[in-house]
């Protein structure tokens, strides 16, 4: 019989701790904007920068994770989970907007270098390093299980470095009087954040554009499909994440005579959660052979389908998922 599939996670777990990180870093960003022109320190700016971006980083997150809780509706038939990826594409972009007008800035202060209020940009520094540390320790657990949270926490790993390089530039400062420490310091920031932050958009790409998980093999996954007793061919397999920790999948399988579709189903459907953590799974069930493909390893559409109709009736039925349940289309 008929199953709703539910998209959502059971709970929200890391709500709360984006809460906390979230007023600690909006109350530490007035501090540091204030002191950053009060010592006249672009590297303290690039920091109050970077905090900014953890502000705004932290309003998204928590708007993501809220509205991922709406259900799916006759719109949104996979529901709000994809606005994480959206979330973490929004904060790498600030991040490398931030990162583009330091860099810009740093040159001028080259050129012309100005003079720094080292012992106000010393406590500054100190006091945003406690502030990190602590958000840093609040988003850790959630930063492996969600790219938004992941895009928010690598925001304030990039300003918890940010606070160490300025506090030793402070001290370098005070040490030594040179005034290009501070610009080169704020270059370095910048060029550390960069890649990290291209590292987080391109996952974020990939979910967007339907790409293979993170940590999956297409062909992987065929050759376990395969290798089942019963199963002929696997063919149009598709593999795709709902969200960073939300892989899905469908196929459609070729049985052999005499195989019971139900039970095939419920072993391909534990075997992909136990192999590879695939629990959304759709699956076809088709009686008619279309070639031999599982044996040679060959993927399907090469070989073997030449006596086979691709343009699969639509009308019929697509079979139930791994779980027993009805499938649904592939949106």
């Amino acid at each position: 019989m008929g199953h709703d599939h539910d998209h959502l996670p059971s709970e929200i777990r890391h709500e709360k701790p984006l809460w906390w990180a979230l007023g600690l870093t909006t109350t530490f960003l007035v501090v540091e904007v204030v002191g950053a022109f009060w010592t006249n320190s672009l590297a303290l700016l690039s920091d109050a920068a970077h905090m900014a971006t953890d502000t705004l980083a932290l309003m998204i997150a928590l708007v993501a994770v809220r509205l991922s809780r709406r259900p799916p509706d006759a719109r949104r038939t996979y529901g709000y989970a994809r606005l994480e990826a959206l979330g973490a594409m929004i904060n790498g972009g600030m991040l490398f907007v931030v990162a583009a007008y330091i860099l810009w800035e740093a040159v001028a202060r080259f050129r012309e270098p100005q003079e720094i209020a080292s012992t106000g940009m010393l406590v500054i520094a100190a006091f945003g390093l406690l502030i990190n540390l602590i958000s840093m320790r609040l988003l850790r657990a959630g930063s492996g299980e969600s790219l938004n949270v992941k895009g928010a926490y690598l925001e304030v790993w990039a300003d918890m470095l940010g606070s160490v390089a300025v506090i030793i530039g402070a001290l370098l400062i005070r040490w030594t009087g040179w005034k290009p420490i501070d610009p080169i310091l704020a270059v370095l920031i910048g060029l550390w954040v960069l890649p990290r932050t291209w590292v987080l958009m391109r996952e974020a790409i990939n979910v967007l554009l339907e790409g293979v998980p993170k940590g999956i093999q297409v062909d992987a996954v065929r050759t376990r499909l395969c290798a089942h007793e019963g199963v002929l061919d696997v063919h149009d397999l598709h593999v795709w994440a709902l969200a960073s920790s939300t892989p899905a999948l469908t196929a459609h399988v070729v049985m052999g005579e005499g195989v019971d579709a139900d039970a095939l189903r419920r072993r391909l459907g534990s075997a992909l959660h136990e192999d590879f953590g695939i629990d959304h799974v759709t699956l076809q069930i088709e009686a008619d052979h279309c070639g031999d493909d599982c044996g040679d390893g060959t993927p399907a559409g090469k070989a073997g389908h030449a006596g086979h109709d691709h343009g699969h009736d639509h009308d019929h039925d697509h079979g139930a998922d791994a779980q027993g349940h009805h499938g649904h289309p592939h949106a």
